[in-house]
């Protein structure tokens, strides 16, 4: 097994089994006959051989730091009682370390009561000094436990800046995921304005014009064909964002259409927008469209933004504009898409759709590829939307 591999493994082990290697550490270190006698000392009471309660001593030192992180109160009193017991009857073992490592995991993963559990120690700290002070031959200084006593405050405070660490990078990863749910819902909104008011404006001008072609059967049949055509197109477009929402590979999205055609109805491209424009001129729009240059083979998400730039510029033309000649033209460039989309007579009223959406949310499009996009009434009364669209940006 490699050593990514053995990582992986003991990361999926529970905390208590990660934790008991530190612990059995302090525990036979204490054993060791190069260190006896050489672990923390506090007062000046002279180092006793171990005994039988030593063991209990070095017991509790040690073993409840395999609960540090899932029980990090408990880990502590009971590492606490030990060291008691340890510093009491003179033992001075090395698992009188484990003390701050204690308390620097209550520090850092108590949740509750840490103001309340930091001035209980303080004062069970006051009784143990004074016994110390007691018991050794010579008495040590005020001084000497006031310097231990900060020793321990700054191994709290160690574990108290962790967790402060630790909830602010949760806070930051929080808001970095909120700010993506909200980047994707306005994502979403933006394809749902570009489907829904394209495909529906298109089905209602064709809708409107059926009315007045009750006279011409066959043209009324051509009228009633393209609504139909539209709304299939609009099913596909939709259902398509509905995989993005919530996607199944075990449920058949196409409905019928066939793979290539529903491949090619769920990533627009440069080369569909002639079927765009033959949408647009089948509601009655005059529509002449121009390609110039080679589309590159990977242009990223550039392609669908060119799409959709044509697709709302078409979509206002049909709502303000039905009627006026309108001009497409696409220019493939080695490193941009340029689209340029003018409407005659159009005025400026074609700059109000939506509500401001859909020519915002292109603007939004282009920027973050590091276009440009422009789009604005000329002095003729004449409307035009023009994007220069870097090739290969992300989408």
């Amino acid at each position: 097994m490699s050593l990514q591999g053995a990582g992986r493994v003991w990361h999926r082990l529970d905390v208590t089994v990660r934790d008991l290697p530190l612990g059995m550490l302090f525990l036979v270190a204490s054993f060791l006959p190069g260190l006896r006698g050489q672990g923390t000392q506090l007062g000046d009471l002279p180092t006793r051989p171990l005994d039988a309660l030593a063991v209990a001593a070095l017991a509790l030192e040690s073993l409840p730091l395999v609960v540090r992180r899932r029980w990090p109160l408990v880990c502590l009193a009971l590492v606490t009682c030990g060291f008691a017991l340890d510093q009491l009857r003179g033992y001075h073992s090395a698992a009188g370390t484990a003390l701050l490592v204690a308390l620097i995991s209550a520090g850092s993963r108590l949740e509750r009561r840490r103001r309340t559990t930091a001035v209980l120690l303080s004062l069970a700290y006051v009784p143990l000094a004074v016994a110390l002070s007691r018991l050794g031959s010579d008495g040590e200084t005020p001084a000497e436990f006031v310097t231990f006593y900060l020793v321990l405050a700054l191994a709290w405070g160690a574990g108290a800046w962790l967790r402060s660490t630790r909830l602010a990078e949760a806070g930051r990863r929080e808001r970095a995921a909120a700010r993506a749910r909200t980047a994707e819902r306005a994502r979403i909104a933006r394809e749902l304005h570009d489907v829904v008011t394209h495909h529906v404006t298109a089905m209602v001008v064709q809708a409107e014009a059926a009315r007045y072609l009750t006279a011409a059967p066959e043209r009324l049949e051509q009228s009633l064909t393209a609504v139909s055509d539209t709304g299939r197109r609009a099913l596909t477009d939709l259902r398509h964002l509905l995989d993005l929402l919530d996607p199944d590979p075990g449920t058949d999205h196409d409905h019928g259409t066939g793979t290539a055609e529903a491949k090619e109805l769920r990533t627009p491209a440069v080369g569909r927008i002639l079927t765009l424009v033959e949408q647009t001129r089948r509601a009655g729009q005059p529509v002449d469209f121009t390609e110039r240059g080679t589309p590159p083979t990977s242009a990223g998400s550039a392609d669908l933004v060119a799409y959709r730039v044509v697709q709302e510029a078409l979509t206002n033309a049909l709502k303000y504009a039905h009627g006026s000649r309108t001009s497409v033209e696409v220019r493939h460039g080695e490193r941009e898409i340029t689209v340029e989309v003018g409407t005659d007579g159009a005025g400026s009223r074609t700059a109000a759709d939506g509500g401001g959406r859909g020519l915002a949310g292109l603007r939004e499009r282009v920027d973050v590829l590091g276009g440009d996009f422009s789009a604005g009434a000329g002095p003729d009364g004449g409307f035009t939307v023009r994007a220069r669209i870097p090739v290969g940006g992300a989408s």
